[in-house]
């Protein structure tokens, strides 16, 4: 982070490396081929396969050669783990759980995540893509985050986690909108009750940015100014590994996680 933060400050060209860079992110991610790298794993595997085969065998199970399954990208000295989703997963479910609605109400997030809160308490996922898995607990409604299916005023709570900023570029096959995010907040907020909780995260930049198509990017002033009509109960955000209990412009690219509730 402090290196980006360094090139960007002293480099006046910098966007132009970060546009090179995604561009070779992109092409890169349709040829993920590596040869040293799965000559190196592959040889890995075999070994432990040979080592595996020198142990005294379990007559429980069949022989390992019969059902070879290699898995070469698992033996890392970390816990692999996207940080993002990790947190803000993680913090609105807390918030839930806190909160205790009788019935609550999810727009576009993770199904994963949902479904895990979905056993705590009774969800409702809105999606413009239908739900291919059932869960006791969990009902699934196809619909659109600008048209939602509820009446003005008639949720407890509500949340979408990293949706809203994806909202008229078209990444997800909807239509193209220049506004589609300010709209997908006023819809947001009216079908939540007087009283009533919006569980938000989107990202936040040091502008408001779109990096097209993939998401928008937004100021803190901003979001609160689209929700100036609730109460913000509490802000965390997330740069890099770290979570952290205030905007901090200077850090560049991150995401916010806003509870608020309707006034």
């Amino acid at each position: 982070m402090k290196i980006i933060l360094f090139i960007k400050k002293h480099f006046r060209y910098f966007w132009v490396l970060s546009i090179i860079y995604t561009y070779l992110q992109t092409a890169i991610s349709y040829f993920r081929i590596a040869p040293v790298r799965l000559f190196r794993d592959l040889r890995w595997f075999l070994l432990s396969l040979r080592k595996y085969n020198l142990l005294k065998s379990n007559p429980a199970f069949s022989h390992p050669e019969k059902y070879l399954y290699p898995c070469l990208t698992d033996n890392t000295v970390g816990t692999p783990i996207e940080p993002i989703y990790f947190y803000q997963n993680s913090w609105a479910a807390g918030k839930l759980f806190g909160l205790k609605p009788k019935k609550h109400v999810d727009v576009g997030s993770s199904a994963s995540a949902i479904g895990i809160i979905s056993q705590f308490v009774p969800t409702t996922m809105v999606d413009i893509r239908p739900l291919p898995v059932k869960l006791a607990n969990l009902t699934f409604v196809k619909g659109s985050i600008l048209k939602l299916p509820f009446k003005d005023k008639s949720l407890e709570t509500i949340s979408s986690i990293c949706v809203v900023e994806h909202i008229g570029l078209g990444r997800y096959g909807d239509k193209l909108d220049q506004f589609g995010s300010e709209k997908a907040i006023k819809e947001l907020k009216r079908v939540v009750k007087k009283g009533g909780y919006l569980i938000i995260t989107v990202p936040v930049d040091t502008e408001n940015r779109i990096y097209f198509n993939a998401r928008r990017a937004f100021t803190r002033d901003y979001i609160l100014t689209l929700f100036e009509d609730c109460r913000l109960v509490e802000e965390k955000y997330i740069y890099g590994f770290d979570f952290q209990n205030t905007y901090d412009s200077s850090l560049g690219f991150g995401t916010g996680l806003y509870l608020f509730k309707k006034r």
